[in-house]
């Protein structure tokens, strides 16, 4: 195990009816607010209505900052800036799931900041300061709710990043408010999480048993509990438990001591910086091409992923088949919860894959379980199409 230093100041208020302590909150942060959120879902589902009700009664001018796209974009962002430094904003709510989260995120750190926000995350620099976030989290898929990181897409240039920003000072996750959630979007947010964990767990470090040992345990309660509440939207804790995993599976608890990959997630964010795809969806596709690709890099690794996650018998086996099974049960899993499998299910061909290669590596190699080159990334785009 590495030497690691571990901090996370988010207060994590789970459960039914916790919305109602976000009064207490805002009476702690300050009279002026700006709520980010998305499309019209909020509305419709009476979130919204609660919680601009409970912000007044709180003593709160509330501002807006609304339209917060699925790939947030550089310029929505800089508009919520504009705003706060116009109206003296005090602190930030985001009402939503992931992308207005990282959007809001990335307002507070915009603020105060003298230079352009793009600088966090083209890796110019790093915030020193930001206003307060909280968030009310309606979508069980980023951890962004519980984590300091942020992806933001400059669209004018076709660049989608992630930045080291800001943690939430709270985050109220209530699993009714995933109720609403369109199956597609549910879907996705199930193959984003476990593709958070499929980043941190596919790491040559050794001894780290009760890291291994958490990943796992996250995976095998998504498994569990995705088709649950596919068949039935509103099985609460079919939606609780998933909610929670979401947050665990990037809140800093599984890379404490362990060197992690993220190429693929470098993969992903290159493709729908061109073609707006969902994040999610995307990382389905590429996940397991990127494992075939890979494996053999530990397959001892990939061995007891396809054991304990996914029931592989090793009977009779060789290392390498056991581990090629437990590649193909994960391929397996998102096309029989409706996940995309192949990159031309967002009718996406082999005319662009260089580009995204290269912008898939702007700063040079990608990962760490394997260092990927911009060529190893045309072949495993080659690979998902």
């Amino acid at each position: 195990m590495n030497n690691f230093v571990y901090h996370n100041p988010t207060e994590l208020i789970f459960g039914k009816g916790q919305l109602s302590l976000l009064q207490e909150k805002a009476k702690q942060l300050g009279s002026t607010v700006l709520i980010v959120y998305g499309g019209g879902s909020i509305k419709r589902s009476g979130l919204y209505d609660k919680t601009v009700s409970l912000l007044q009664d709180a003593g709160c001018r509330v501002l807006e900052l609304p339209g917060v796209e699925p790939n947030p974009r550089l310029s929505t962002v800089k508009k919520g800036i504009e705003i706060c430094r116009q109206e003296g904003v005090d602190w930030i709510l985001a009402v939503g799931g992931g992308s207005v989260i990282d959007a809001a995120k990335a307002v507070a750190v915009g603020v105060p900041y003298e230079g352009d926000v793009w600088d966090f995350y083209s890796r110019v620099a790093q915030p020193q300061a930001a206003l307060p976030l909280g968030t009310v989290l309606t979508l069980a898929a980023t951890g962004s709710e519980m984590n300091r990181g942020s992806v933001v897409t400059n669209w004018e240039t076709q660049e989608k990043h992630g930045g080291t920003t800001t943690f939430p000072t709270f985050s109220i996750l209530d699993p009714e408010n995933t109720f609403t959630v369109p199956r597609d979007q549910t879907i996705y947010g199930i193959s984003d999480i476990m593709s958070h964990v499929f980043e941190q767990y596919f790491s040559h470090t050794p001894e780290i048993p009760l890291q291994t040992r958490f990943a796992e345990s996250i995976l095998k309660t998504v498994i569990e509990n995705a088709e649950r509440v596919l068949e039935n939207p509103e099985d609460y804790d079919a939606r609780a438990n998933i909610l929670y995993c979401g947050t665990m599976a990037l809140n800093g608890t599984l890379p404490v001591g362990v060197e992690t990959d993220w190429a693929t997630h470098s993969i992903e964010h290159a493709v729908s910086a061109i073609y707006d795809i969902p994040h999610g969806g995307g990382l389905a596709i590429i996940f397991p091409n990127w494992m075939r690709y890979v494996y053999r890099e530990n397959v001892a690794r990939f061995t007891r992923f396809a054991v304990e996650v996914w029931n592989v018998d090793p009977t009779g086996k060789s290392d390498e088949e056991v581990a090629l099974e437990g590649i193909a049960a994960v391929e397996a899993f998102f096309a029989r919860i409706g996940a995309p499998t192949r990159l031309a299910d967002y009718q996406i061909g082999d005319d662009k894959l260089q580009v995204m290669a290269e912008k898939a590596t702007p700063f040079g190699p990608i990962g760490s379980f394997k260092k990927l080159t911009s060529e190893d990334v045309a072949e495993i785009l080659r690979m998902s199409l």
